[in-house]
């Protein structure tokens, strides 16, 4: 793929990642922004999120109804990284080991409304369980995710688990990435502009290196960037839409939002392999290569 150009990044790196760990916490944010700063996550973590319905239906690629279509398409859709569950990496990777991975280490099925409960994720893996997983597996695991509902009843419990979290992911050299979504029955504009700039906010105050939000539109993304201060955003991809207008909201994020990314899941592997690779080597040209939509389209 032609590179326009690569501006030097600087990377600073967090006071919690000890001495002896710096090139390792310095190789893994390399490895998954493609020496760029910009990241694209390729994101595997709807099998519980989402449950079967993203996976199986009208419009999906029968090949999506396969957990190993998700690997296929990381390994060869050239992403910065992939993140899922540690159970299904540990079914899938040892077919895969050329993915830089990212661990999800909270998940929550989508059965429950918030007007029936309050939104927590289940802990289902600890920074501990990812580095001894790392140590046994030779993999490129290279960060953890974690998911914070701000303005659920549950936040303080979720503040608190991310900040631990993040500093243990930062004492091992692992890339940090929180998902803030606000949600509950407290919150009554889940995309508000001033609430999401809040939700990265938090993020900065917890030490993250990455957060993804879901998009207050791409106006009112600077204001969200600012509050994150070092903490990079980046956006989620959403639901499915007509890959010309993905590719040209997301260069709008960057280029106009100056986020730093995206985090894509359904828009990618609902389609075909075939589809989905050609999508993610689009994604990549305007996201770590700096590319024109007009370059990028002709991937597709």
């Amino acid at each position: 793929m032609r590179r326009i150009f690569v501006e030097k990044i600087e990377i600073k790196i967090p006071l919690t990642v000890p001495v002896d760990l710096k090139d390792v916490y310095l190789q893994n944010y390399k490895n998954i922004t493609k020496n760029t700063g910009n990241l694209f996550l390729f994101a595997g973590d709807q099998k519980i999120e989402h449950l079967n319905k993203d996976f199986y239906g009208k419009g999906i690629s029968k090949e999506s109804g396969d957990p190993e279509h998700l690997f296929k398409i990381a390994s060869k859709g050239k992403v910065g990284a992939f993140v899922t569950q540690l159970g299904l990496i540990s079914r899938y990777a040892s077919d895969y080991k050329d993915i830089n991975y990212i661990v999800k280490l909270n998940s929550k099925t989508d059965i429950v409304s918030t007007k029936q409960a309050e939104p927590i994720s289940s802990i289902l893996n600890s920074v501990d369980d990812v580095i001894k997983f790392r140590k046994n597996s030779d993999l490129s695991i290279a960060g953890v995710g974690f998911t914070i509902y701000l303005g659920s009843e549950h936040e303080s419990i979720m503040l608190s688990q991310a900040s631990r979290i993040i500093f243990e992911a930062h004492q091992n050299g692992l890339i940090a990435i929180l998902w803030i979504y606000p949600r509950g029955k407290a919150v009554k504009k889940e995309k508000d502009p001033d609430l999401i700039a809040g939700a990265c906010g938090v993020a900065a105050s917890l030490g993250a290196d990455f957060v993804k939000i879901n998009s207050p539109g791409v106006k009112k993304l600077k204001q969200a960037v600012l509050a994150a201060g070092r903490t990079k955003v980046i956006c989620a991809g959403g639901k499915a839409k007509k890959e010309e207008k993905f590719l040209r909201e997301l260069y709008d994020q960057i280029h106009i939002g100056k986020t730093s990314g995206c985090a894509i899941g359904r828009n990618i592997h609902q389609k075909s392999l075939n589809d989905a690779v050609k999508f993610c080597l689009a994604i990549s040209a305007i996201t770590n290569y700096n590319l024109s939509i007009k370059e990028a389209k002709k991937h597709l």
